[in-house]
């Protein structure tokens, strides 16, 4: 499963340090899992937090569902 932190961030037009802050993580952790290299729970609930958006939301859950009925 694909985080979409990047999607997300766009979305809500923040840089990565401001995301960083709000979500009270560092820089190089929305870096490195922007590059695709997995983060730990509890950071992606803090993320989903700030971004206002549930966990699954960020996971991308329930999009393979979507895209078929498309």
């Amino acid at each position: 499963m694909q985080v979409r932190l990047r999607e997300w961030r766009q979305r809500r037009l923040l840089s990565q340090e401001e995301l960083a802050d709000k979500a009270d993580v560092g820089t190089a952790t929305i870096a490195r899992i922007e590059a695709g290299q997995g983060a730990r729970l509890s950071t992606l609930r803090k993320l989903a937090t700030a971004l206002e958006i549930t966990p699954d939301e960020l996971l991308g859950a329930g999009d393979q569902g979507n895209a078929r009925a498309a």
